[in-house]
């Protein structure tokens, strides 16, 4: 785990801050599926990841998680609500087995703002979870099911060899049914090769003819 001062957006404050930064921070250890805050909550603090993996996600009409983003060690979470003091848009829940938040209150947060590296960094994070949105609302708007899978397994192979096809399914935002019948496809016609549950691609020049034309039928 690092510590609070080895973080990227608190490495570059004068070294007096340090000291103040283990005065100021509530350090809270969660366990796996633990909730860090509710979408709809409101908060004072800036939430601070220092040890593990957590999952945003919105909750639909009908009670179906629409998953945004994962997140790991280090990161900030939530530093809209808390600069503009309204309620979390999304849930954040723990998915490694265990992990650690940092809370900085939003007066504190106030004081290190006057420095120009800590606000840039600041300003970056904000910046990435911005574009993390609009990544988001492309593939939600415009790819169909089977350029998502496409997509994940092009870019991000390491995720269908690292966690269950339900949450692969989940971070997707399809049903898992319709996960394994994609993959079933995929299989099908060479594109790719599952072998005790490890992904590797047969096809590349297929995969990404399925994200070009947002169907697995060009193939």
């Amino acid at each position: 785990m690092l510590k609070i001062e080895e973080m990227p957006m608190f490495s570059h404050l004068d070294k007096k801050f340090h000291k103040q930064l283990y005065d100021n921070i509530y350090i809270r250890d969660f366990k796996k599926n633990s909730i860090v805050f509710y979408e709809g909550d409101c908060s004072d603090y800036l939430h601070i990841l220092i040890d593990g993996q957590v999952r945003l996600y919105k909750t639909s009409p009908k009670d179906t998680m629409i998953q945004l983003h994962r997140l790991n060690a280090p990161a900030i979470i939530g530093e809209y609500a808390c600069l503009e003091q309204v309620a979390f848009p999304a849930t954040c829940e723990f998915i490694s087995d265990r992990g650690t938040i940092g809370l900085l209150h939003f007066k504190n947060l106030m004081k290190y703002l006057e420095d120009p590296k800590f606000s840039l960094a600041l300003l970056k994070s904000m910046t990435n979870k911005v574009m993390l949105l609009s990544s988001l609302v492309h593939k939600e708007t415009i790819l169909s099911s089977e350029a998502k899978v496409a997509d994940l397994i092009l870019n991000e192979i390491e995720v269908f060899n690292s966690i269950k096809n339900s949450e692969v399914a989940s971070i997707l935002n399809i049903t898992p049914e319709t996960l394994s019948r994609i993959l079933s496809k995929l299989k099908k016609y060479e594109i790719i090769n599952i072998k005790n549950h490890i992904v590797k691609i047969k096809n590349i020049e297929a995969l990404h003819i399925i994200i070009e034309k947002n169907t697995l039928k060009s193939c």
